[in-house]
């Protein structure tokens, strides 16, 4: 935040507020030492993360007092939802999975399966600056939607489940979570990486034995060979995900296209993997994507309401209906050329997944 560019009030208002907030914090650590026990959150909140520059010269956008208007900094409630946004994100089967009393998840899935690092890493869908871009187009709905009903996409599909209330302490503490990880970023802005890494994927269809190749070299030692991942101890959770089954993310989820799949992998896998110095190729990338979703997973229901301009579907969704004249087979494995060639030619729309 350039704090030249704010008001002189905004920074009373500021300079007022971190004075309560110290205040706040000495009477709380002063009641902790004289009770002798310690109170405070099961899972400690993370620091925020540090994200490269941005790809472009960001406008002196102001931040967004009011979302934080009512809130009592010296509460530590406040300290509370933001932690329990954060554990809501890293063990999400076990507070909303389907073995809890809030069985929303229809998966043992965590949020940061794909969300990598608790939302906080670059080029894994972080969640830094995500909440002020919304409300915000998308094609799948084909309107502009809220925070909280994307949050809901992913809980119906990636999660396989069914939408938190919107009203709930659930989606309350996620949202508020985010607005954390964003604090110190640039209101309604995108910065380096926000997405997942660009795949120049070859003009071919995918070549499903070497992606087999590929995931016994490099993915079967975390996700076994059967796919189905490793449990953690004493959790609902995994500590290494199902690729594909029934506990793994359902037809209707964004990685389940193979070129969305193959973005992600190549940024972030194996484990570890930075989108500064990625391990596998563009080609290996693409064909373990393929490989990955040629197993059988959940079926999603009503996914012909999906797009409902057909001319806006990603020609990777692998389920139609389509504007075009291709096979399904092609839409899932490729080749994609000659379909970001039609889409051009009789649309002029620049398909790159």
């Amino acid at each position: 935040m350039d704090f030249n560019h704010v008001p002189q009030e905004k920074k009373t208002q500021f300079a007022l507020l971190i004075g309560q907030m110290g205040k706040g914090i000495l009477g709380f650590l002063f009641g902790v030492l004289i009770c002798g026990s310690i109170w405070g959150v099961s899972s400690s909140v993370p620091e925020s993360p540090n994200f490269g520059p941005q790809l472009e010269e960001i406008p002196d956008v102001p931040w967004d007092y009011a979302m934080f208007k009512n809130v009592d900094y010296t509460h530590p409630a406040t300290t509370e939802q933001v932690a329990y946004g954060r554990r809501l994100v890293d063990a999400t089967a076990d507070h909303i999975g389907p073995k809890t009393s809030k069985p929303f998840a229809g998966n043992n899935l965590n949020c940061s399966s794909c969300h990598l690092d608790g939302g906080g890493k670059p080029f894994a869908a972080p969640f830094v600056t995500v909440p002020s871009q919304f409300p915000q187009f998308r094609g799948r709905e084909n309107k502009e939607g809220t925070i909280e009903e994307r949050i809901n996409g992913c809980m119906q599909r990636s999660m396989n489940g069914e939408p938190l209330p919107v009203e709930g302490e659930e989606m309350k503490a996620m949202v508020a979570y985010m607005e954390w990880l964003s604090y110190e970023t640039p209101r309604g802005e995108k910065i380096k990486g926000n997405k997942f890494l660009t795949v120049d994927y070859p003009n071919r269809r995918v070549d499903l034995d070497h992606g087999k190749s590929v995931y016994i070299q490099h993915c079967q030692s975390c996700h076994m060979e059967d796919g189905q991942g490793q449990r953690a101890l004493n959790s609902f959770t995994y500590t290494y995900p199902p690729l594909w089954g029934p506990d793994s993310y359902n037809d209707g989820a964004g990685m389940h296209r193979v070129i969305t799949a193959a973005q992600f992998i190549k940024g972030n896998m194996p484990l570890g993997t930075t989108a500064d110095e990625p391990l596998l190729t563009d080609e290996e990338a693409y064909d373990v994507a393929g490989y990955i979703n040629s197993f059988t997973r959940p079926e999603k229901e009503n996914k012909i309401a999906d797009f409902p301009d057909r001319n806006l579907k990603p020609m990777s969704t692998p389920y139609g209906p389509w504007s075009d004249p291709f096979p399904a087979d092609q839409h899932k494995y490729g080749p994609y050329g000659e379909i970001a060639a039609f889409y051009k030619a009789e649309y002029n729309l620049n398909k790159s997944k």
